[in-house]
């Protein structure tokens, strides 16, 4: 299943790194974050609670720009 969401992230650098943490995140098969659009689209491993993983994504997208956010 995939799911679009709504970021706020200042530069395209820092998305590249909340690329590479959101694709780390148990329960993510693969993550793409585009600045432009400032949109995350996030395909989740079968069987997995979106709500749940996202929840993970946010905080490790944190730990690598603490001011981004995901508009869950």
């Amino acid at each position: 299943m995939k799911k679009t969401y709504k970021i706020e992230v200042d530069c395209a650098n820092c998305a590249n790194l909340m690329e590479e943490a959101a694709k780390k995140t148990p329960g993510v098969r693969n993550a793409v974050v585009n600045f432009m659009t400032q949109k995350m689209i996030v395909e989740f491993e079968e069987g997995r609670d979106a709500s749940a993983v996202m929840q993970e994504v946010r905080r490790n997208c944190k730990k690598v720009e603490e001011d981004s956010e995901i508009y869950l």
